[in-house]
């Protein structure tokens, strides 16, 4: 397919010489052997009077068998080489494996995947034939409209999806109407056979067919040897543009160098010359990426420590940057465009990165536990209340923080219980007021009053409230920025329960099990502890899970 195209791109830049004979081929079967017949398969052979008139040598065959059709084809392929204008007409059955599609000759048996011979005729190699005259080449099919049967599990009926040449027109109707069409639509002189196709209804098309496109010739004037002229510098541009490549353009400026297309033809060449990387930037859009491998990609870079400037699947100057970077890192050429290549070893890098991460990240975790149970035996372990609060000071989200935190509750209780009633009424007060100037009162008329320990810690917790009010006020806003709905939410809660950070019940709302497991979570990583997501948060949730999901 590829050199079908490199072909016909090398005949539609040709200069156009002299003019030479129409050829046109013209096959219709109504009368099958071991088929069922065709009603009104070979009208198209009667419908060919007209193209004598336009300057056509017309090739015939009615109920044609495989030694009169392989002769035929011979003939026309013989005189495809000096001809200007090439027409195939094919009225019949047809048989498609959904890519690939034959016209069934008179005698062809019932055809199956392996079992197809000389008596089915390829459209694609005819369509190669029409393809050495781009822009000149029709192919008209007479198709049964009604033909549905399924011959074998891999044939049915009909035409499959053609690859059509650049430059080939094909149209497609019922016998009837493509008899009709041929007859009156193609057999007119110097007709617009775009508008002919627009009107008539009953033909469809496929391929090549611009916009005031005449196809069928008739007695040159000097009007017609005008509008010829006129054609042929229009194929010759519409070639170039479609390749959009600077010898095409050059082509048409040597060929038109005052030519109606030759301000775009400069224009085109300006603006290859202008972009150093454009063959890479155009092989990265045959990709095709979607959002999602975008993301994927700004995720891996991220990974690997090159900042895209989001993960938004939106390729800025930031990503471009980053992926100059990894291009520069990996020696290959910094064009900030990525081919299949690159984005595979990018990825598995950035899977081998995960995998590292997790492993320190678990590595941390295990060592952080380690301190914290001796910190827990040093202080908390003892039983009292100094030790119990040092405990929850430096870890509130600890492994013992519930424990601390109930012995701290009975010891408070039992100071309660041994409180002189002033100091005890005075302490009720601070404490139903909960505010800084409350304890503050109560310190100042009960220096060593019972609950002199808890209003100090107590002030304590309400500076740090108020110092990560702001914090969260900003942790806050940047997890908002992120744009999270519920199901993202919920992903987010089920990877924190795999990790076993117990974020509570998966539900898509962050409360306060969630907060303390992404706490947990951001701690044991070397992250800033805030309890909220941030995209440096997310990208190692998702880091992780790739990490454990690869290792198991």
């Amino acid at each position: 397919m590829r050199r079908l195209l490199a072909t016909s791109a090398l005949l539609i830049l040709a200069p156009v010489l002299a003019r030479a004979a129409d050829v046109a081929l013209v096959m219709g079967t109504a009368d099958y052997g071991a088929l069922p017949d065709l009603p009104r398969g070979t009208e198209v052979v009667e419908a060919v009077d007209g193209l004598a008139g336009l300057g056509f040598d017309v090739l015939t065959v009615e109920d044609g068998a495989v030694a009169q059709v392989s002769r035929t084809l011979a003939d026309f392929v013989a005189r495809v080489p000096e001809a200007e204008r090439l027409l195939v007409v094919l009225s019949g059955r047809f048989v498609t494996d959904g890519t690939r599609t034959w016209y069934l000759t008179r005698d062809a048996a019932a055809p199956s995947l392996f079992g197809l011979d000389e008596r089915a005729v390829p459209l694609e190699s005819l369509l190669q034939v029409l393809a050495r005259a781009p822009s000149r080449a029709v192919l008209l099919l007479g198709v049964d409209p009604g033909g549905q049967v399924a011959f074998d599990p891999w044939l049915r009926e009909g035409v499959g999806a053609l690859a059509i040449p650049q430059g080939v027109t094909v149209l497609t109707g019922a016998p009837r109407a493509a008899a009709n069409f041929l007859a009156d639509e193609l057999s007119a002189p110097r007709a617009d056979l775009s508008r002919l196709v627009a009107e008539n209804g009953n033909i469809a098309v496929a391929g090549y067919l611009p916009q005031g496109f005449v196809f069928a010739g008739g007695p040159p004037t000097a009007a017609s040897d005008r509008q010829d002229a006129e054609a042929e510098e229009t194929a010759l541009w519409q070639g170039a543009a479609a390749l959009d490549t600077l010898d095409a353009y050059r082509n048409y400026l040597s060929a038109y160098p005052q030519g109606r297309y030759a301000t775009q033809a400069r224009q085109g060449i300006e603006a290859i010359l202008a972009e150093p990387n454009r063959e890479q930037r155009l092989a990265e859009e045959a990709l095709d990426l979607t959002r999602d491998q975008r993301r994927e990609i700004q995720r891996n870079l991220s990974l690997l420590d090159l900042d895209p400037r989001g993960i938004d699947g939106i390729f800025g100057p930031g990503t471009r940057r980053a992926v100059t970077d990894w291009q520069q890192q990996n020696g290959f050429a910094q064009t900030s465009y990525l081919d299949r290549e690159q984005i595979e070893r990018l990825a598995a890098q950035a899977a081998r990165r995960a995998q590292q991460i997790e492993a320190e990240a678990e590595r941390q975790r295990e060592a952080a536990q380690v301190a914290e149970r001796a910190y827990w035996e040093e202080s908390g372990a003892r039983g009292d209340e100094p030790g119990l609060r040092a405990y929850l000071e430096r870890y509130p989200d600890g492994i013992f923080a519930d424990t601390a935190t109930e012995r701290l509750a009975r010891i408070q209780d039992e100071n309660r219980r041994q409180a002189q009633a002033a100091d005890r009424a005075a302490w009720d007060r601070a404490r139903g007021a909960d505010r800084t100037e409350a304890y503050e009162d109560y310190l100042r008329g009960y220096p060593e009053g019972r609950f002199t320990a808890e209003a100090q810690a107590r002030l304590a917790e309400l500076a740090q409230a108020d110092r990560n009010a702001q914090a969260n006020a900003q942790a806050d806003a940047e997890e908002r920025a992120l744009g999270l709905n519920s199901l993202t939410a919920r992903v987010v809660e089920q990877r924190l329960d795999v990790l076993g950070l117990r974020p509570g019940e998966v539900d898509g709302r962050f409360d306060a099990d969630t907060r303390q497991a992404l706490r947990a979570y951001q701690r044991d990583r070397g992250l800033p502890v805030s309890g909220y997501l941030n995209e440096p948060t997310l990208v190692r949730l998702l880091a992780d899970t790739l990490g454990r999901a690869l290792a198991e």
